[in-house]
């Protein structure tokens, strides 16, 4: 049985009066305010209606605008009922992005969250070990020291010279 939009909505709007949704493609998409992310993710997993147990993703999207430059994307689903659904969070316009974290709804969030954070340099509020994932710890602008994030949309696409060190290519030689 899958879920419908009406029911998702009825278990969403007493948490999160503000939603709005989207739909392409068949596929639904919340959009939910900042404050309102941990406890519609709670009441998503836990509601007998809805039970969307698995968290299949989370990601970031840089629209590099003036307003709302960064969204933090969840991918959900529930295995009891054959359904999904995308909830988006648009972040406040700050160089330096926050957005509170699920790891306290779903343990796997944690390597999700650190992966937005190495990529996109958002920092999720009370993340149990919030640090670099593929990037070195390091990995900063050689000239003024400032943090690198390689998926900003104002990140150089041929890179930063001398910020990481290339292998050795034999190629060349």
């Amino acid at each position: 049985m899958a879920l419908s939009k009406e029911t998702i909505l009825d278990v969403v709007r007493p948490v999160c009066a503000g939603v709005e949704t989207v739909e392409h493609h068949g596929q639904l998409t919340l959009l939910i305010p900042i404050a309102d992310i941990v406890d519609v993710c709670r009441e998503l997993r836990d509601n007998s209606l809805t039970q969307f147990t698995f968290l299949v993703d989370i990601t970031a999207i840089d629209w590099n605008k003036k307003n709302s430059r960064f969204e933090v994307v969840y991918f959900l689903q529930s295995m009891a009922n054959r359904a999904r659904v995308r909830l988006k969070v648009a972040l406040p316009n700050d160089e330096h992005p926050h957005c509170p974290t699920v790891v306290g709804v779903w343990e796997a969030a944690d390597w999700f969250e650190r992966e937005a954070y190495d990529m996109y340099g958002i920092k999720f509020d009370g993340h149990p070990d919030l640090r670099r994932f593929y990037m070195p710890e390091d990995f900063a602008d050689p000239s003024n020291a400032e943090p690198l994030y390689p998926l900003r949309k104002d990140f150089p696409l041929m890179g930063i010279p001398g910020s990481l060190p290339l292998p050795p290519m034999p190629e060349i030689i």
